[in-house]
């Protein structure tokens, strides 16, 4: 199996055009070695364990290490900080194959590369990176996300966490929820607001260490899927951090979460797509050996509709999130793209659960096939990194500025 920071040294390079990624086969080489790489670990690594991380709520700390010593952990992160260096179509790329084999571990990937390590190598300061960066990219080690809040919901812009400037130190109160990761994480990125009478242009971000002094975790949080990573609530509570954890300047806050989360929508993309591909070949596989009237139910003309449409709705979306990957690895704006990709994909994971419940019908509904279980864990992902109506508020206003509407 390859490591993927020697895939780097290959001589990745990004495709130059959307035609030439219209099939895995007409990738650079090196990223159809990442796809080969990465699918063989999920086969061999993550399918095998993956009810038992749904049905234990089991954090795979040992496959997320293997992960990253295959360089995934940290596959968007320049060589500089010890990272892979690939760029976002060889991301996207990684979390579908990843997220095929357990959708709990593609989330956790997702999170730490985009939301951790991408914000801190784009938005910290030298010195930041040197101190948050290292122990950070082996996947022992994982950074969270802390944007959402009991009470604004999808108004990101709406914190009531507070941070207070005292002397050398900033001084965070408030409530944080929904924080994937939450109790693994050794660092998060965090949003508060520093002077409420701006309103959003009053939010900052801050690097916040999960042991710092006032700050404890809520309840782990029980969920319909994803189960391979705690949700819970941080709370701050006159929690003091360094004045220098400020991360790029006071009042970017909204800006860095926004653009964060562009680049991390490419990602729940990803995610999706491996579920709805998962749930794809788990009815095409029982639809070949399942039999009735006498011949396998894949002959029946309902059955190959549906394995049609499945079919049309995941290469349109696979092909939505490599076109938005494609635009920001050539440093294009990709903010339409990515709401596109995420909305796309996310609806098209939980069409696809729904139909291979459909195809396998009685053995669809019961925890012996996977089928339940693709099916509850893509309904989050028409959720997080903002919901399905935010993706479609977030495209309408970008077609209204293009048109000058």
């Amino acid at each position: 199996m390859y490591c993927i920071r020697y895939i780097s040294r290959l001589g990745l390079t990004s495709c130059t055009g959307l035609r030439s990624i219209a099939s895995l086969s007409a990738l650079p080489e090196t990223h159809q070695i990442l796809q080969k790489t990465c699918r063989n670990f999920a086969d061999s690594q993550l399918f095998p364990i993956a009810a038992k991380i749904d049905r234990e709520h089991y954090y795979p700390a040992k496959e997320l290490a293997k992960l990253g010593n295959l360089g995934l952990m940290s596959i968007v992160l320049s060589e500089k900080y010890g990272g892979s260096g690939l760029d976002y179509l060889a991301y996207a790329i990684a979390m579908e194959e990843i997220s095929r084999g357990s959708a709990s571990v593609g989330v956790t990937m997702s999170i730490h590369n985009s939301l951790y390590l991408g914000v801190l190598e784009k938005y910290g300061t030298e010195e930041q990176k040197q101190t948050f960066i290292p122990g950070y990219i082996d996947g022992k080690q994982i950074g969270c996300f802390a944007l959402s809040e009991p009470g604004n919901g999808s108004d990101a812009g709406a914190a009531s966490t507070t941070a207070t400037l005292k002397g050398d130190y900033w001084v965070l109160n408030g409530t944080k929820c929904w924080i994937s990761g939450g109790y693994e994480a050794g660092t998060g990125i965090v949003f508060a607001t520093t002077d409420k009478k701006l309103k959003h242009n009053g939010i900052s971000a801050f690097i916040v260490p999960m042991n710092s002094p006032g700050l404890s975790r809520g309840k782990k949080e029980e969920k319909l899927g994803i189960r391979g990573t705690s949700t819970c609530q941080l709370i701050f509570e006159d929690c003091e951090i360094p004045r220098e954890n400020l991360l790029g300047k006071e009042g970017y806050g909204f800006k860095i979460a926004m653009q964060s989360l562009d680049a991390g929508r490419i990602g729940v993309a990803g995610q999706a797509l491996g579920i709805a591909q998962a749930s794809l070949e788990c009815a095409v596989n029982y639809a070949g050996k399942r039999k009735a009237f006498g011949q396998p139910i894949s002959k029946f003309q309902a059955i190959q509709m549906k394995l049609a449409d499945m079919s049309v709705k995941l290469e349109s979306a696979r092909l939505l999130t490599w076109r938005a990957a494609w635009l920001k690895d050539n440093s294009m704006p990709f903010t339409k793209e990515a709401a596109q990709a995420k909305l796309a994909a996310s609806e098209t994971a939980t069409y696809c659960a729904h139909q291979c419940m459909q195809i396998l019908g009685g053995m669809g509904y019961v925890s012996d096939m996977p089928a339940e279980r693709y099916y509850r864990e893509a309904r989050i992902t028409e959720i997080y990194e903002g919901t399905s109506e935010i993706q479609r508020l977030v495209i309408a206003g970008q077609i209204l500025k293009e048109y000058g509407a």
